[in-house]
């Protein structure tokens, strides 16, 4: 009887203890779930980034979605019996998608500034925003982009910006762009994010070789390893949980525009932790890309 009575009195110190933390949970707003999960990523860029000396950026990012892989599947444990050909050629796709786009984007932070890699890699979901739209408003948020673009393109000044980090920035950004369109797909197809799981795990194959030939044995080293599973957790695994909480109490467009100002909160992590230095022509930039990224979501808020 004793023993029943000390059971029951856990059981209620657990239910009170859960229901505190799901009550302090609640009473944060959800735009700093946002504003954090941001946070976290560019913090995660940063760590990577001291990685590219030992490693390469190709060696950083298997460590990455290897880490990030390994994550997902225990937390979804997808059923591979139920996959149909369909289902296989949408988790493929999407894998080479998210390989790609860490991969581009690792290369283009170890050639430019992590803001303007940022700025640029936005392109792709503005793109991708613009052209589902289809309203002839969304010109301007075209024009306004492009603008920015051109701003960063060293075209006749002596501004002094690795082109093929630009490049791969903007290649980041296509395969994000991709990224976000096979997502959809793959949530229609899968329960949960079993299919999130599984094109992780073809995004970390993918990235194996290469990136084993990149790193070499350094990749294996427990230091290496350590420093790869923290930036997996910064980029991957704390913003996830934390964006799956702010979507739960935001409506998606305003979340968007939250996210819209991503590019400014990777500048300013940048200086602090990189002490990455840009010059005011980036910084307008920045700004008229974050500005048509806003746009955008503003747009599509009003239109739904």
């Amino acid at each position: 009887m004793q023993e029943n009575s000390s059971s029951l009195s856990e059981t209620s110190s657990v239910a009170k203890n859960k229901h505190l933390s799901t009550k302090i949970v609640n009473n944060i707003p959800p735009q700093i779930f946002a504003l954090l999960a941001m946070v976290s990523v560019q913090m995660g860029a940063s760590v990577g980034k001291s990685l590219f000396q030992v490693i390469g950026p190709l060696g950083t990012t298997f460590l990455r979605l290897g880490f990030a892989a390994i994550f997902f599947m225990l937390l979804w444990r997808p059923n591979i019996r139920q996959l149909t050909r369909k289902n296989v050629f949408l988790v493929v796709s999407f894998g080479i998608a998210i390989a790609c786009m860490n991969s581009a984007f690792y290369i283009a932070i170890d050639r430019i500034p992590l803001g303007i890699a940022v700025t640029l890699e936005f392109v792709g979901p503005l793109g991708v925003a613009i052209i589902q739209s289809r309203r002839l408003k969304d010109v301007l948020w075209v024009v306004l982009a492009a603008a920015g673009i051109l701003l960063l393109a060293p075209l006749g000044s002596k501004m002094e910006i690795d082109l093929i980090g630009v490049a791969c920035a903007l290649i980041a950004g296509i395969f994000w762009g991709l990224y976000i369109i096979f997502n959809v797909q793959i949530g229609r197809a899968f329960a949960g994010g079993q299919g999130l799981a599984l094109s992780m795990v073809v995004a970390a194959l993918l990235s194996t070789p290469i990136g084993i030939i990149s790193g070499g044995a350094a990749v294996f080293a427990p230091q290496n390893l350590l420093s790869g599973l923290g930036v997996s957790v910064l980029s991957t695994m704390i913003p996830f949980t934390l964006e799956l909480e702010a979507l739960r109490r935001l409506p998606s467009r305003v979340f968007g525009i939250f996210m819209s100002v991503e590019p400014g909160i990777a500048t300013i992590i940048g200086f602090l932790v990189l002490h990455e230095v840009i010059t005011f022509r980036e910084i307008m930039a920045i700004l008229l890309i974050i500005t048509a990224s806003i746009g955008t979501s503003l747009e599509g808020k009003t239109k739904h």
